[in-house]
């Protein structure tokens, strides 16, 4: 069915060439949003040009009605053969449901009370030679609604406004950070060393200097460099690339906000933190209270602090310190445990015992150091780190701690790490990054940083449990696609 109605597309194309009309890539000058119009102070009369994708047609004999829509909303537009003259109205046979048009015309309001244009004059845009989606309805299937985004994006529901959202959001994040003297700035994708995380990296190669590099993990110890270099508030919105697993919560390819503050400690970064998710949401106009996934968020400050090690213990039923008892309940809630150090174990079991329980904005404070190799200790019990996650939704939305900067026990922290993980199978092996410990021995300020995962964020913020549905484009398997009577199959190197 759909070749067919391609093939017919393509006839009505050769048709409107034949009669003089390129149908492709022409300018259309001096147009407004439809929301310009339907909001904005006009009046009735009043001349308008505007542009848009067809996305509906009511033909009744010598009037045709059609909804135009472009990324602001839709507006309806008339044609009438008495006032356009009957070779130019016969060009709507010519013309369906997903072409793309420019129309001159008046404003005037229908019987109902529906603003609309009257066309005086139309331009053909772009003819499309494939149909939208069955009867606007949307994709049904969820995966090829990211595989085909574009047509999820005109005609999902709640698709393009998640998008905008999530735009809306970043720019939020800029100007918020910047009012407070934050610098943004930009640190390198590809790295020499995959530092920052512990995460497996991807692995590519630079001909000119045949060097292998990593796409990074993460930006944390190039942005303390420029703590060290006397930037002493910076961010970086930034792309970050993890060769692990794909799932609702997880996609390889991710953005984080990561900032960093100079003599500032973990305790500003839970104010910063909250006062910036609270307000991001108030822009979105969510109020202090909203549902997600079935559950009330309740946003109003100040947020909840609880102890990591007390969390555990009461929600996963063990001592996090009886190495016996967390291996058995690893087992219990198949957690994998194989070459897991303990205190590695018992966050994996965090994530599945405890942040179910996390649903209301929670900072969870004092990890293990073990698996907090680039925080301060605390001083009270060196045991535990200054750091903080902070759960929303039952989501890890915010990673944040005071920052180590004696590069002695730094140093040490690293090779304790290197001890203990590697990943030869994978092609490559942990390092040691010199250059960040020689920058830390030329003195690096007291520091707060703060990591913030921008998908997660814009998941909770626009109702979707799925990272995949705020991620334009998410990474999937290779698909066939057909163009005609031609198959081409896209490949990926694994």
């Amino acid at each position: 069915m759909s070749e067919e109605i391609r093939k017919r597309r393509l006839e009505k194309l050769e048709t409107l060439r034949a009669l003089g009309i390129e149908p492709f890539g022409r300018k259309f000058a001096h147009t407004i949003s439809i929301r310009e119009i339907r909001t904005g102070d006009r009046q009735e009369d009043e001349r308008i040009r505007a542009a848009g994708r067809i996305i509906a047609v009511r033909g009744h004999g010598k009037t045709t009605f059609m909804d135009l829509r472009d990324s602001s909303g839709k507006i309806q537009v008339y044609f009438k053969e008495e006032h356009l003259g009957a070779k130019t109205y016969g060009l709507l046979e010519h013309l369906d449901i997903g072409d793309i048009i420019g129309i001159e015309g008046t404003l005037f309001k229908t019987h109902t009370g529906e603003l609309t244009i009257l066309v005086n004059e139309f331009t053909i845009l772009c003819k499309a030679l494939r149909p939208l989606p069955e009867k606007w309805h949307g994709l049904k299937d969820t995966e090829l609604r990211f595989r085909r985004r574009y047509l999820d994006l005109i005609s999902g529901e709640k698709t393009l406004p998640t998008f905008l959202a999530r735009s809306r959001v970043i720019k939020f994040i800029r100007g918020f950070l910047d009012e407070r003297s934050f610098v943004e700035v930009e640190t390198p994708m590809m790295q020499p060393i995959a530092g920052g995380a512990a995460a497996r990296p991807f692995i590519t190669h630079n001909q000119a200097l045949d060097l292998d590099l990593y796409l990074r993990i993460a930006p944390e110890l190039y942005l303390k460099r420029l703590l060290v270099g006397g930037m002493e508030k910076v961010y970086e919105i930034n792309r970050n690339f993890r060769n692990e697993g794909i799932s609702s919560r997880h996609n390889p390819e991710f953005t984080m906000l990561e900032l960093y503050q100079a003599y500032a400690d973990y305790e500003d970064m839970m104010e910063l933190t909250e006062e910036l998710i609270y307000t991001v949401a108030q822009e979105l106009g969510l109020g202090e209270k909203f549902t997600y996934d079935d559950k009330e968020i309740n946003l109003a400050r100040p947020w909840k602090r609880e102890s990591f090690i007390q969390l555990f213990n009461k929600f996963a039923g063990v001592d996090i310190d009886d190495e016996k008892a967390v291996g058995q309940k690893a087992k219990e809630l198949e957690v994998p445990t194989e070459g897991k150090a303990h205190y590695t174990m018992a966050n994996d079991i965090f994530e599945s015992a405890v942040a179910p329980h996390l649903t209301c904005p929670t900072f969870v404070l004092d990890y293990p150091k073990a698996i907090s190799p680039l925080t301060k200790a605390k001083e009270n019990d060196p045991r535990l780190a200054q750091r903080f996650e902070l759960y929303l939704g039952r989501l890890e939305i915010a990673n944040a701690c005071t920052e180590l900067i004696d590069p002695l026990e730094q140093r040490e922290r690293f090779l304790e790490q290197l001890e203990t993980v590697e990943d030869k199978e994978a092609g490559w092996v942990r390092e040691l990054d010199e250059d960040f410990l020689l920058a830390l021995e030329h003195g690096m300020p007291p520091a707060g940083g703060l990591g913030i995962g921008i998908d997660r964020l814009v998941m909770v913020l626009t109702g979707h449990t799925s990272i995949r549905e705020v991620i334009l484009f998410p990474l999937l398997r290779p698909e066939k696609i057909n163009h005609g009577n031609t198959e081409f199959t896209k490949t990926q190197k694994k």
